[in-house]
């Protein structure tokens, strides 16, 4: 307690330079307090790759954390932020996402919560997370935007990564059994719409088991690996290669006018196979049967399209399995 201009501490009565002395180391301890809580909030940011932003809307003043410099790939303070270099940033195919997002909530119409793409000066592209809120004045007009934003380029990749191993087939590279499924109903939904055909071709490959038996699953898979990247090479940019299973192929093929272009880009396809592949210095030769089904005029759905290719390359691998047969 204070009486008469001393303090009384702990019984002990403390004068006006020994009261001084303490109100001194106390306000120094509090200091002291409060920038290691400041230290352990920065810390914090950085492990957790946080930054916090501020944008005074109508002097356009934008403050940035140390942190968010890091993101956009400068120094702190090396360069000056400014919504303009903000936005000059980030990535053109997500430019009209992310101002339409701040215009919603600037319009109080939503919160603000996006993940988007930022260009350093020398290419590297970072993923960022942003969320914010607008503080409005009286007049019910915005003034200042503020928020945090986070680097989620770790967790998008790991993401990416995951999604691309769902739905792409790991030895081959190409589109797998589900997400071939996926682009054919898309194909067969925009043919509705430019009213064109679709074709689904069908590959099943000759010869291939006994390259397996006699060289091996390695050698086979590489002999798979090429197959599908001459494949791809045979086709046009919008038609689409997957692996269906095993020593199996399908390619759907969009943008069609008549079935005439259908069975041109077909021959493309049988022409992969009349050289041989070159695996492990060994020439090996294969051959390959194809079913061709068409929309809308075979089926009307891919289930059907689907089956009508299938048992029409069965038929031609039967045939041709039939005629080496009476050759022997």
């Amino acid at each position: 307690m204070i009486y008469e201009g001393a303090l009384i501490l702990g019984g002990v009565v403390l004068g006006g330079l020994a009261m001084a002395a303490w109100a001194s180391r106390r306000v120094q301890k509090a200091q002291q307090n409060i920038s290691e809580e400041l230290a352990r909030y920065r810390r914090s940011q950085m492990f957790g790759n946080i930054g916090v932003w501020d944008w005074s809307i109508k002097n356009d003043a934008l403050y940035w954390s140390d942190e968010i410099y890091g993101m956009f790939g400068h120094e702190p303070g090396a360069v000056t932020p400014t919504y303009q270099f903000f936005i000059d940033s980030v990535h053109p195919d997500d430019k009209a996402r992310v101002q339409a997002a701040e215009d919603a909530c600037l319009a109080n119409l939503s919160a603000h919560d996006i993940v988007y793409r930022v260009v350093w000066s020398d290419g590297t592209i970072k993923w960022l997370h942003e969320t914010g809120d607008v503080l409005f004045d009286e007049r019910g007009e915005a003034v200042r935007f503020t928020g945090i934003l986070r680097d989620v380029t770790a967790s998008k990749l790991q993401q990416d990564e995951i999604l691309h191993l769902a739905h792409y087939d790991g030895l081959t590279g190409l589109a797998n059994r589900e997400l071939f499924r996926t682009r054919l109903e898309d194909a067969m939904r925009r043919a509705d719409r430019h009213k064109t055909m679709v074709a689904l071709v069908f590959l099943d490959l000759n010869r291939f088991k006994p390259v397996n038996d006699t060289y091996g699953h390695a050698a086979g898979d590489k002999l798979l690996a090429a197959v599908a990247k001459k494949l791809t090479k045979a086709v046009r940019r919008a038609d689409s290669v997957a692996r269906y299973g095993g020593d199996e192929f399908v390619v759907v093929l969009e943008d069609l006018k008549t079935a005439e272009e259908a069975h041109w880009v077909v021959d493309k396809l049988r022409a992969v196979f009349k050289d041989d592949f070159i695996i492990d210095g060994r020439r090996l030769s294969i051959g390959v049967s194809t079913g061709i089904s068409l929309y809308p005029q075979d089926a009307q759905d891919a289930d059907k399209l689907i089956h009508i290719a299938d048992m029409a390359m069965y038929e031609e691998k039967t045939g041709e399995a039939d005629s080496a047969s009476a050759l022997r």
